[in-house]
This record gives C-alpha cells, sequence and structure tokens, in this order.
C-alpha cells in the first residue's frame, strides 16, 4: 500500500502546478483523499480534500479558494491538485494522504504520501 506524491517544482508568483497523487496497492476512489502542507517551521496543514468518488465532494481552505482544484481519475488510481496564481506563501511541502471520511484532520487519514516540495519565489 502506497501512495506517491510528484509534481513539484520552483515556480514564479502567479504560475502553476499539478500535483499527483498515485495510489498502488488500494483502490484509491474508495477514500477520501486530502492535500496538506508543511511549511518551513509551521505545521502541516490541511489544503483541500476530495470525497470518495460515490459523492465527489470537495473542501478547500479559504487561503487556496478560487486558485486550487482537487479532481480524481479513476482510471489512473489518482488524485490531483492543481494549484493557479501561486503565492510565495504557498510555499512548502505538498503531502497527500487517503483516509476513509471527508476531513482536513490529520489524524483521519490512514496513508500518507511522502510529499513534494513547492517554492514559489516572488
Amino acid at each position: 500500500v502506497q501512495l506517491q506524491a510528484s509534481g513539484g517544482g520552483l515556480v514564479q508568483t502567479g504560475g502553476s502546478l499539478r500535483l499527483s497523487c498515485a495510489a498502488s496497492g488500494f483502490i484509491l476512489d474508495g477514500y477520501a483523499v486530502g492535500w496538506f502542507r508543511q511549511a518551513p517551521g509551521k505545521e502541516r496543514e490541511g489544503v483541500s480534500c476530495i470525497q470518495s468518488s460515490s459523492d465527489g465532494s470537495t473542501y478547500y481552505v479559504e487561503s487556496v479558494k478560487g486558485r486550487f482544484t482537487i479532481s480524481r481519475d479513476n482510471a489512473k488510481n489518482s488524485v490531483y491538485l492543481q494549484m493557479n496564481s501561486l503565492k510565495p506563501d504557498d510555499t512548502a511541502v505538498y503531502y497527500c494522504a487517503a483516509g476513509p471520511i471527508l476531513t482536513m484532520r490529520k489524524d483521519a487519514y490512514t496513508y500518507w504520501g511522502q510529499g513534494t516540495l513547492v517554492t514559489v519565489s516572488s
């Protein structure tokens, strides 16, 4: 059972990145998936989450609403986070996680990816 987060990189302010979260060893569409981020010296915080495919509900923290979009591709057993209009404050290591319920509570998630670094230059 594994989650693999990828797609991070260095981008200028206003740029875009798409993060991918690919699952292996289990079927991701039966789980809620969350994206979290951790900036240097700060706690890990929730960014967005998407319900299992039977519902499809999504949630975004206020700071990314209108800029980030979470989505699924069940054929690829993956979840994506499209990040537009990036700001320096978005700089962090981004993690994906899978769990049984739609929440931004870190402790509710069972499986975690290894993280991918996003750096937004000013």
